[in-house]
């Protein structure tokens, strides 16, 4: 299992990631699979007490993206055509264990699968996401050359 951030190749991480609170954890070659932990903010939550589920879908994207960044050895980033996500709990404020992995990749698409976390291991959501392989972005490009 490599530690190492596929982002910290340049260490700019997307501004997205403060805002979801976002932490690499893991990231195991052999199942292609991407482990993060969240830090869910107040602000991300409705009066139900709960994620707001655009949002959620915020975790998963990030989750399953990083699963595909760190499988191209931070060469390539995925650009969704569509993401379906099933909201099965209300995820609270506090901490949130993103597992993303890479279902298959190639020269024109990428299909990825996303799960959140308790951090006892609930499962709280989860997602698939069909995207298109391009560059990844940085500060200085955005991957749409």
């Amino acid at each position: 299992m490599s530690e190492a951030d596929p982002f910290a190749v340049d260490s700019d991480a997307s501004p997205h990631a403060s805002l979801l609170g976002s932490e690499f954890v893991s990231f195991d070659e052999a199942t292609q699979t991407a482990t993060m932990r969240f830090t869910v903010k107040r602000e991300m939550t409705t009066w139900r007490g709960g994620v707001q589920g655009g949002l959620v879908a915020g975790y998963l994207d990030d989750v399953m993206g990083y699963a595909y960044v760190a499988a191209t050895g931070g060469e390539q980033a995925p650009l969704n055509l569509d993401l379906s996500m099933t909201l099965i709990r209300l995820i609270p404020e506090g901490s949130l264990i993103g597992k993303g992995r890479v279902v298959k990749a190639g020269r024109r698409v990428v299909f990825l699968e996303g799960e959140l976390l308790s951090e006892d291991g609930t499962l709280m959501a989860r997602a698939t996401s069909t995207a298109l392989p391009t560059p990844r972005p940085s500060p200085e490009t955005t991957g749409m050359e």
